[in-house]
């Protein structure tokens, strides 16, 4: 009998084998119309063709007379893009060998789904200037509709629902593994292009000394694998009163220091956490031990209502440097720290003195992205915000050595509204330097425009997030706090085939 079990075994195994190795398989719904199509190796051989139908179909006559798209293969996998989201396909493949007549694959079955920021009378993305030639394959993901547009703003990719309710997140991104992360409701996760859930933070508390780590603003994956997010460790702080009218805040190791002429208040200080692969911390570094022994104590708030604000709110990792830098919107400063020992390299910003008033750092204000060029300057997405009435800015900066923190401006460039409506930038924008060394760039806030921007300041594409406003009758900017670019058909690639290499 067991000998028997041992000769079927292989035949009912085959089957399943052959089925996992089909995509779309049957019944499959996908959130996406640029689809990577795959099938048996065994059914390559010599010349072969895919071929696709709109519509669902169980016998050959129907499916020849509905077919819309044909592409011959020499692998047993390749990309094709399908017309429509909410619809139904059907597909199969023809394969021929020297004289022998064409082996036709059985008919799969799958269906392209649907959400509301689909839909082009709610929700779209304007094109202001088309792409030049060298641009046109790219694709830009709008964090706020959770959808991926071509550069002619076509949708061809959405997120669908994965951990809790994923409309309501921040800084989704394509990582260099080619899957895609994100934060959501205080959680940090990676899921591939399907929108299935490959990776979670334990968010423990472990470095927080809380519950939990508070993750917020900024979560990547490193190049080695590892995953580093930002979060939020809370102490209890002192404000101290002057007769002046002014404070300063101080950290407290325990409530007991506290004073009759002080008012206590627990704060967020940021923190950055480095995991590896299983969750398991290997690296962190909090702001309240850089706080206590900086110039930031002599930071005094006017007429004492409100403590200085230290979120941090980005951060970039130099993995070839082995350099940190951090960004702190409200004092306007960047950290440069050494990794992994955490010290501090240098501050860029202002440096605050006992009794001096603050002056404010006429470099950059209200910061929100950052990166390091190809050239070795110090990318900044300024969003110029304590000067009302003006544009973020691209910012190169050339950097001074350790324990300077003069930083000159090398390249700028002023970003530009397509109205004479006054827009204050108060929140979100980021950048990315592409390969040629041109920059992408969402100016975030009130007014998202996402661009292409070479170093000849030549803006080589533009568009504009907008919502249909049903009480106005009128489109409106999206409220938008970062957007991402996939450069290249070879990056989608890595995207699309990350869980089927």
């Amino acid at each position: 009998m067991q000998r028997n079990l041992c000769i079927i075994f292989p035949f009912l195994i085959i089957p399943l084998i052959l089925s996992a190795q089909i995509w779309p398989s049957n019944g499959s719904i996908l959130n996406y119309r640029l689809i990577g199509f795959a099938f048996p190796a065994n059914q390559l051989s010599g010349s072969c063709l895919l071929e696709v139908a709109k519509g669902s179909y169980n016998s050959d006559v129907e499916f020849n007379k509905n077919i819309i798209k044909k592409k011959s293969c020499k692998t047993n996998r390749l990309i094709l893009e399908v017309p429509s989201f909410g619809a139904e396909y059907t597909w199969r493949t023809v394969c021929a060998s020297g004289k022998a007549a064409a082996a036709k694959s059985e008919l799969h079955h799958f269906s392209t789904g649907t959400i509301p920021e689909l839909d082009s009378n709610t929700t779209r993305l304007r094109i202001l200037k088309h792409a030049s030639k060298s641009k046109k394959d790219a694709f830009v993901i709008i964090e706020a509709s959770k959808v991926m547009y071509d550069m002619e703003g076509h949708p061809v990719w959405y997120l669908p629902d994965t951990v809790g309710n994923p409309r309501a997140l921040n800084d989704l991104r394509v990582s260099p593994q080619g899957t895609l992360t994100y934060l959501e409701k205080g959680n940090a996760c990676e899921i591939n292009y399907n929108g299935n859930l490959l990776w979670q933070a334990p968010n423990t508390g472990e470095v927080s000394g809380d519950t939990l780590e508070h993750y917020h603003h900024e979560f990547t994956r490193l190049s080695n694998g590892h995953y580093m997010v930002l979060g939020n460790q809370f102490a209890d702080c002192k404000i101290e009163l002057a007769t002046d009218g002014t404070s300063r805040i101080s950290i407290l190791s325990s409530r007991k220091h506290e004073i009759n002429e002080s008012v206590l208040e627990r704060q967020p200080f940021g923190t950055l956490i480095e995991y590896d692969e299983h969750g398991k911390v290997v690296w962190s570094w909090k702001t309240s031990d850089y706080f206590a022994g900086s110039d930031l104590v002599n930071y005094r708030t006017p007429g004492g209502a409100k403590i200085i604000d230290v979120h941090a709110n980005a951060f970039f990792f130099d993995e070839k440097e082995k350099t940190i830098y951090i960004s702190y919107k409200r004092i306007s400063r960047i950290l440069k720290i050494k990794y992994p020992e955490g010290t501090t390299l240098n501050s860029y910003g202002e440096i605050y003195k006992a009794g001096v008033p603050e002056t404010g750092n006429s470099l950059f204000c209200d910061q929100h992205s950052m990166g390091r060029s190809h050239d070795g300057h110090l990318l900044l997405f300024n969003d110029n915000g304590c000067h009302v009435g003006t544009t973020p800015r691209i910012e190169k900066f050339t950097e001074p050595p350790p324990g300077n923190n003069n930083l000159s401006i090398a390249w700028e460039y002023k970003c530009t509204v397509e109205n004479d409506k006054p827009i204050t930038f108060t929140t979100g924008g980021n950048l990315i330097e592409l390969s040629d060394g041109s920059i992408f760039a969402c100016m975030g806030s009130n007014y998202s425009k996402t661009f292409i921007v070479d170093t000849n300041k030549n803006v080589l594409w533009s568009a504009l997030p907008e919502q249909w406003d049903a009480d106005e009758k009128k489109w409106k900017p999206v409220l938008l706090y970062r957007a991402c670019l996939i450069e290249n058909s070879k990056d989608l690639e890595r995207l699309i085939w990350h869980t089927r290499n």
